[in-house]
Formats: structure tokens, sequence, C-alpha cells
């Protein structure tokens, strides 16, 4: 009895041994080896062995990272205070930089993403921010990518999301477009009525032209209003429709 108790701690301090030494890191992530703090490189996918107590490992996840930018105070190149938020898509291309570079590549990313959104927005006027935000996700991503890339951290997307104006700008804004919406209106308005003259120009020449022309468009108007079946009508007859048969009996 008393020899089976210096080989079960044996068999436990060897079990504690070998779970240590045995790491597994899934497909998505890598494992930084640390040798008596000096980095020995990144590891995995898989399974490999390290040594206890003198090795140390430290897990990177290499998926995409979606991150939500809070909201910030910009004032435009315009002098218009608005709040903005963005989102920021990005990932570990680098494990081994993104351990030794910078304490947390996260919250780092996170820092210079609402620093660069301001700075990059305060350049821009409130119109290109409403209208032209595809150009300014793309200087946003390039800027705040340029700045991470010593970490291992590669930025692949940068989205503005929303853009929330005063009150005021907004009742100023609605005023604006309802303006505008009301000179489209006249001036299409008035092309119509042009369109129109130009029209009844060419009309009146005609008949100017061939006065019967004008007897035919009068004859025309008398079947449109007798389809409207009413029962008494009563019409003038021009002098001019007279004066045919008229002239047709002197002959």
């Amino acid at each position: 009895m008393e020899t089976l108790i210096p080989i079960a701690i044996a068999a436990f301090i060897v079990l504690i041994i070998i779970s240590a030494s045995v790491k597994i890191v899934a497909e998505y992530e890598r494992g930084v080896i640390f040798r008596l703090g000096r980095l020995l490189g990144a590891k995995g996918p898989g399974l490999f062995l390290i040594i206890p107590f003198v090795d140390r490992m430290v897990k990177v996840d290499l998926r995409i990272i979606t991150m939500d930018v809070p909201s910030q105070d910009v004032i435009t190149r315009d002098t218009v205070t608005v709040r903005v938020n963005a989102v920021v898509y990005f990932r570990v291309v680098d494990p081994e930089a993104s351990v030794v570079k910078v304490l947390d590549h996260i919250k780092a990313t996170s820092q210079i993403s609402q620093t660069t959104l301001r700075n990059v927005l305060g350049q821009s006027e409130l119109d290109e921010l409403l209208t032209n935000r595809e150009k300014l996700n793309q200087e946003l991503q390039g800027i705040i990518d340029e700045h991470t890339d010593p970490w291992g951290v590669k930025v692949s997307t940068v989205e503005i999301k929303d853009v929330e104006l005063p009150e005021s700008m907004r009742r100023s804004m609605a005023a604006q477009a309802e303006a505008e919406r009301e000179r489209r209106a006249k001036i299409i308005h008035a092309e119509g009525e042009f369109q129109a003259s130009e029209k009844l120009s060419e009309a009146a020449n005609v008949i100017a032209r061939e006065p019967v022309t004008l007897q035919l468009r009068y004859l025309q108007t008398l079947t449109e209003i007798a389809s409207e079946k009413n029962s008494t009508l009563i019409f003038p007859i021009p002098i001019d429709l007279i004066n045919i048969f008229m002239n047709k009996n002197k002959k």
C-alpha cells in the first residue's frame, strides 16, 4: 500500500505535465509561443507540444471582427455639428505582431477608429457627408488600415452607419427639399405650356393655309358633344359653312 502512494503521486504529476504540454488550436486560431519570455513563433492549427513551465502560449483569433464605433460629435468644415457612428471590419493577419507590438489590438483599433472618424469627417462638408459616403468610407479604411498595419491587423471595410443632424438643420433641409420640388414642378409645367403653345402655333398655321380644316374640326367637336347623350343640343352654325353651299347655288 505504501508503495502505491508514490506511484500514484508520480502518475498524477506526469498527467499534469502531459496535459500542460499538449495544446490544440482550432482552424481559425493560432498559438503564439514564448519560451522564457522570448518569442518562438506562431503554431497551429491542430495539436502540438510545448515545454511545461518554460513555454507560454497566447491564442489569437484570425476571424473577422465586427466592431461598432460609438457615436462621435463631429463639427464639419461648414460648421455643422452632427453625431456620426460607424462599423469597422478587421482581422488579424500577423498573430505574432498582434501580441508583441500592441497590448490589446481590438481596443487599439477601436480607439484609432474613433479618432480617425472625427478627423476625416471634420474636414468634410455636410453635403459631402450625406451624399458621398462611399468616398469617405474608403478614405477612413485607408487611414485606419495604415495605423493598424504594424500591429498585424488588416482593416477590410469601414462603413458610416448613421448621421444624426440637429433638429433645426433637419427642418431647414426639409424646407429646402420642398422648395426644390416646387421649382422642378414649375419648370416642368412651364416646359409643357411652351410645347403646347408651339403645337397650337403649328395648328394655327395649318388652319390659316387651309380654312376647310377649321370646318372639319368644328364637325369633329359636334360629334364629341353628341356622344354625351344630352336631350337638347343647341349649337351655332358658322357663316363659312353656309357660304360654301351659297356659293354652289350661285354657280
